[in-house]
């Protein structure tokens, strides 16, 4: 849209008319401003002519369709996951610890979060959690930098 704005782009082609927007209003508010911008639009599966008014209905028609589309695609996916927890399935990624002690001992001889990330195979938030987490009392020595 920026370089539509700018006026680099005279067309946009789009594979399939809801890969444009993801709502009906969202699709028509973007193709009334590449309309008054002079950008052309195309959208190769539905082969649309947006310069009709059978165009512009087929637009709104196949809008209004991706749009049901991807609402029932929602509605299943949380309908699965509900189904899932009901059966106990544990979702997300399974919780990471790391040895706290270890953690400050790699502070307190000056590495990095990054290193003992590095260091223990975890990430660096988690590194870094980990040390915020920790009492105060043990602590004080592994924040220094």
């Amino acid at each position: 849209m920026e370089d539509s704005r700018k006026r680099r782009i005279d067309i946009i082609l789009v594979w399939r008319l809801d890969r444009l927007g993801r709502s009906l209003k969202h699709l028509i508010l973007t193709l009334d401003e590449l309309q008054s911008l002079g950008v052309g639009f195309v959208s190769y599966n539905e082969n649309l002519d947006l310069t009709t008014s059978t165009g512009r209905l087929m637009f709104q028609l196949l809008g209004a369709f991706s749009e049901f589309e991807r609402n029932l695609i929602r509605e299943r996916v949380v309908s699965g996951l509900n189904h899932a927890k009901a059966k106990g399935k544990i979702l997300g990624r399974p919780k990471k610890s790391i040895d706290a002690g270890k953690v400050i001992a790699l502070r307190n001889q000056k590495y990095t979060l990054r290193e003992i990330a590095e260091v223990m195979g975890v990430s660096h938030t988690l590194v870094n959690k980990t040390l915020m987490n920790l009492p105060l009392k043990s602590t004080v020595n592994s924040m220094a930098v």
